[in-house]
């Protein structure tokens, strides 16, 4: 099947976006430990006008974590768009309490297959500790109310957003995932498509649809597709009492709290 041409960066945009996150540890006297391509590039289905999704997790000095009104202070950085840079981070302790959480927009940022900065194999660290705290059930929820939410908002008119089909059909696949493999969910569409769609009059339609969406606009509309909106309405009929099945996250903070110390002060 066809692969996006337009999801890497060139070397000229990665110069660019590493000076930028040069910039912003200067500005808010942080140290940047990681920062990575999120969204549709990531994924693998970009648009050529997507933006570039630049997602980092950066630490204060020591001293900062010692003050007594911390939990008043701001633990992220979000900057305006500009152009088509689109950037903002989480602040470390916060990140790592949502991966004691599981989080899965924090799982996706430390699998990223794109990645701008990775202090020391921070990337390879924070990985091995996810899968400590992996919980598929809270994924599971993320993305049952990702693909619901999208359906409904976006997919029931006679013209839709092409994008749209994307950012209901990688959760529905994602939850597959987890109920057949209690793992985390690779980043590629592709991986996802291949494994988990076994209707493959849908699957053939979702790779015309992929190729087409490497070529328009990300704003780009057209008719709804009446059988892929039966697939999705199926998939989301089914999946209400699924996660119950799925484990809950009971761990301790020990490894947290172990590795925060660690990447405190580099």
């Amino acid at each position: 099947m066809s692969t996006t041409r337009n999801s890497q960066p060139s070397q000229a945009t990665t110069v660019i976006i590493q000076e930028k996150i040069k910039q912003i540890e200067e500005k808010y006297q942080v140290t940047i430990l990681y920062a990575c391509e999120s969204g549709s590039r990531a994924w693998n289905f970009a648009s050529p006008n997507s933006d570039y999704d630049i997602r980092f997790i950066y630490a204060h000095q020591p001293a900062w974590y010692l003050q007594v009104d911390k939990e008043y202070q701001r633990d992220v950085i979000e900057l305006p768009i500009v152009d088509e840079y689109d950037i903002n981070g989480w602040e470390l302790q916060k990140s790592l309490k949502l991966l004691k959480k599981s989080n899965p927009t924090l799982l996706e940022w430390i699998s990223s297959p794109i990645v701008y900065r990775n202090i020391k194999g921070f990337k390879q660290e924070a990985n091995a500790l996810s899968d400590k705290y992996f919980c598929a059930r809270s994924c599971f929820y993320h993305y049952q109310h990702m693909a619901k939410n999208n359906y409904r908002e976006h997919l029931k008119q006679s013209t839709v957003r092409l994008k749209k089909y994307f950012y209901v059909l990688r959760p529905l696949f994602a939850m597959r995932w987890l109920e057949k493999k209690l793992t985390k969910i690779p980043m590629q569409f592709n991986e996802l498509l291949n494994s988990m769609c076994d209707n493959k009059q849908v699957r053939s339609l979702i790779e015309e649809l992929l190729i087409i969406k490497e070529s328009v606009d990300e704003k780009y509309y057209q008719p709804a597709q009446p059988m892929l909106n039966k697939y999705i309405e199926n998939e989301l009929n089914n999946i209400e009492q699924r996660a119950q099945t799925l484990d809950k996250n009971i761990k301790d903070y020990h490894a947290i709290n172990q590795f925060f110390i660690r990447w405190l002060g580099q």
